[in-house]
């Protein structure tokens, strides 16, 4: 009996042990000198390595550009990505079609290709795919390229493993990552393709009256950025980034869109005949307020309509140059240690986050073209931050476009003064608490390594455009 007993006990402190390595809960950690830490000094000598393989001059060569598109509108059935309370039903059609967009820009020495999508994010797997085939090609490297989807929530799922991408997402469908880099490999082949002389231009314009706080009363990045690139034929390429998530069409849409996003570049290019293209900039907290419509499509086209009108009335006289140093960095990233946190004081083990299909790795890109800097950050990224780096960044003679969705998702970039006091049950427990991976030091992580990329990229002030 004694000797049953004890096997007894054995069993279950085993069992308890293994719940609560594999599953939690663990303590949670605080903040710390995320600069000492091995993440942070091992990405910032990769940054270090990665701009040698760029030539940074004061006398650059004559600019060139490309642009270049695929579809990616996947066949009618596949389960849109976005909102969880769809629960991967299939579509029911195709509202408006769905691109990849590449606009490839070279100095003579250097290339850099700028890629957006009508997707909810840039997977890993696809990231990674299109990387290694387009270097196979031999025209570009891996640090070369700067990722982007513009976040609608109505865009392709069912592109990725795992049980985090099935819940938003739906269920995996290998043919559908194979479409994808199909595609993608082709905008940025033909992009690069493209290439011709060509002049650059570039400004911002305020829009708050279309974009909220939808976490806290505090600021948004309302600043909506537009660069132009025109092609000694007369041909034009107009880039926009906007912060507002793509999230004007709600849940119960089962139609493929790319949101207001896509209506941006719809109206640009329906009102020049030219091509156009969107970015998501700093969206994590940053909600879209679009103007009244009898429904949420009308809604969206509206919202649409605005900002483009807003670019072409900004773009109307600008001053373009044909000699602008293009430089890029790219690394992969080790993340700070995961922390998916139940409370204040408790959080789950590692080991599940790593089962949830969320690993602890990511991608850091900066693309320089003149007095212009775009930065790719591997997640929802704060509206907040992206202010406080901008002014930094506009301190020191540039003009700083962070972005989300760099071909991988490492949650939300909170700031972190936030961390410790955001309440668990209230707005903030979707950003701060399921969506927050990268721990107490996420700001400090992301800002740093950004700041320092474009130290590198930009070590003297520019003349500006």
């Amino acid at each position: 009996m004694k000797k049953t007993l004890t096997i007894g006990i054995a069993l279950v402190a085993t069992l308890a042990g293994l719940f609560v390595t594999f599953v939690g809960p663990w303590p949670t950690y605080g903040a710390s000198a995320v600069e000492d830490s091995s993440h942070y000094t091992d990405a910032v000598a990769a940054i270090d390595r990665s701009v040698l393989d760029s030539t940074l001059s004061d006398a650059p060569g004559q600019l060139h550009a490309g642009w270049a598109k695929a579809s990616i509108t996947p066949p009618e059935g596949t389960p849109l990505a976005g909102f969880g309370n769809r629960k991967g039903a299939p579509s029911t059609g195709v509202h408006d079609a769905l691109w990849v967009k590449a606009l490839a820009l070279s100095d003579g020495s250097d290339t850099a290709v700028l890629v957006s999508s009508d997707m909810l994010i840039v997977p890993e797997n696809v990231a990674d795919a299109v990387r290694e085939r387009v270097v196979a090609q031999g025209s570009l490297t891996a640090n070369d390229i700067l990722f982007n989807a513009s976040h609608s929530h109505s865009g392709p799922g069912a592109f990725a493993p795992g049980l985090a991408a099935r819940l938003f997402g739906g269920a995996y469908n290998p043919q559908i990552t194979s479409f994808l880099i199909e595609s993608f490999v082709t905008a940025i082949s033909e992009a690069t393709e493209a290439l011709e002389p060509a002049e650059i231009a570039h400004g911002h314009v305020l829009v708050p009256e279309l974009i909220r706080n939808r976490v806290r009363d505090a600021a948004t990045d309302s600043t909506l950025h537009f660069l132009v690139a025109a092609q000694k034929d007369g041909d034009r390429c107009y880039a926009v980034r906007y912060s507002a998530h793509a999230t004007v069409l709600g849940g119960s849409n089962m139609e493929f869109s790319a949101d207001y996003p896509g209506f941006v570049q719809r109206a640009i290019e329906r009102e020049t005949g030219q091509f156009a293209m969107f970015l998501s900039g700093a969206v994590g907290s940053m909600g879209p307020k679009p103007p009244e419509g009898r429904d949420a499509i009308t809604r969206a086209f509206a919202m649409g309509d605005a900002l483009a009108e807003h670019v072409l009335e900004a773009s109307a006289h600008l001053d373009f140059r044909d000699r602008l140093d293009v430089a890029s960095v790219g690394i992969p990233l080790e993340l700070p240690p995961l922390q998916l946190r139940l409370n204040r004081s408790w959080r789950l083990s590692p080991f599940l986050i790593g089962f949830l299909g969320v690993d602890g790795d990511g991608w850091l890109q900066g693309v320089r073209v003149g007095d212009m800097v775009l930065a790719g950050m591997p997640a929802d990224f704060s509206g907040e931050i992206s202010n406080d780096l901008r002014a930094w960044a506009v301190a020191r003679g540039f003009e700083l476009w962070t972005l989300s969705f760099n071909g991988d998702y490492a949650g939300y970039i909170s700031p972190d003064r936030y961390y410790d006091t955001a309440d668990k049950d209230g707005k903030e427990s979707y950003e701060m608490y399921l969506m927050s991976w990268c721990g107490p030091d996420q700001e400090a992580f992301f800002c740093g390594l950004c700041k320092h990329m474009i130290d590198v990229l930009a070590p003297h002030a520019p003349e500006a455009l």
